[in-house]
């Protein structure tokens, strides 16, 4: 069967090519009227515009990149959904990088993946979000990029979620069930996450009344391995802890890992909580009490930013998103 082209459809709906463009690339000066109608015929005749005639036409690749350097499958994995959702319904692909951000070559590596790849715009995960050399690469190259959650969202455009009230909420929550042996698991130090949720952990000590106590403040990673290593150093403390905080979810089932190699019942015990509430949370037992932190829309709405910046449709923005306590069953009041 002959492959459908972009004048077979401009004949069945009565217009030309150059209008057909126009609605494949989102022209705002279309009517509604012309709109409906090429995207009928479209639908029709099952046409796939081809993404290298497209960019020969606009200079464009119709391409985003996402560039990650981040321990959390499922947190990365929830991003690349939402980035994916957002470049299909503007008919963009996606691109997935993996980076090594501590790598020497790091910074010159990302400049053969523009070289190459020539992405319309890229989506920055955290770290990536605060790297310096990395922004100052971007901003001489002239790339547009949207951030994940930046330590400092100044100028940027992007999404964030109000991670310090957030992390304090979950405190507040470990408070009210009657706990005051208040451990935290912390995350990545050169996360913004990590700052920020060390400071909700601290001010919900501090609303409580409560001392911070260095013993129950150990560092984590953002990693199961991380929380599995945390939990074994809480758990040999001569005072555990009645509660367990970590920084995400995976350092939570890492914690929960190690509670049950050592005998300790989950939540009779200790209570442990996460923060995130990816996928994990519901799959391990007991399920896990979390902050919702809304990744998949994150990631969708930060690359909505950045295609409003890249076709021209308007000022882009930082966004912020709400978050949600998910209580479950990891949590219980204090034995």
């Amino acid at each position: 069967m002959a492959r459908v082209t972009i004048t077979d459809v401009a004949r069945a709906v009565g217009t030309s090519k150059k209008t057909i463009s126009r609605v494949l690339n989102n022209d705002p000066n279309v009517s509604a009227v012309m709109r409906q109608s090429v995207l009928a015929a479209i639908a029709e005749l099952n046409y796939r515009p081809l993404t290298s005639a497209r960019s020969l036409a606009t200079n464009r690749s119709f391409m985003i990149g996402l560039l990650y350097d981040n321990r959390s499958p499922s947190y990365i994995m929830e991003v690349q959904a939402g980035v994916l959702e957002a470049c299909e319904a503007q008919h963009y692909s996606m691109m997935v990088q993996p980076l090594v951000s501590t790598a020497a070559d790091f910074v010159e590596r990302v400049e053969d993946i523009l070289s190459r790849q020539r992405p319309d715009g890229l989506i920055l995960t955290p770290p990536l979000t605060d790297h310096p050399q990395l922004l100052d690469c971007l901003h001489r190259n002239g790339v547009p990029f949207a951030s994940i959650a930046p330590r400092h969202p100044e100028g940027c455009i992007g999404v964030m979620l109000r991670e310090r009230e957030a992390a304090a909420a979950m405190v507040d929550h470990l408070v009210a069930l009657g706990h005051r042996r208040i451990a935290h698991i912390l995350g990545d130090p050169e996360h913004g996450a990590g700052i920020w949720r060390l400071a909700g952990y601290r001010d919900g000590l501090a609303c409580a009344g409560l001392k911070e106590d260095p013993a129950y403040m150990v560092q984590g990673r953002f990693s199961f391995e991380s929380g599995v290593a945390a939990m074994h150093q809480l758990l040999a403390l001569p005072l555990r802890p009645t509660a367990v905080f970590a920084g995400d979810d995976d350092m939570a089932v890492g914690a929960i890992w190690a509670a049950a190699e050592a005998g300790v019942s989950i939540p009779r015990d200790i209570s442990i909580c996460g923060f995130d509430d990816t996928t994990i949370a519901t799959q391990v037992w007991p399920p896990l009490t979390t902050v919702h932190q809304p990744v998949r829309e994150m990631g969708r709405r930060a690359t909505e930013e950045l295609l409003r910046r890249v076709l021209n449709k308007g000022e882009a923005t930082m966004v912020e998103v709400d978050y949600q306590m998910r209580i479950r069953a990891s949590t219980a009041r204090t034995p």
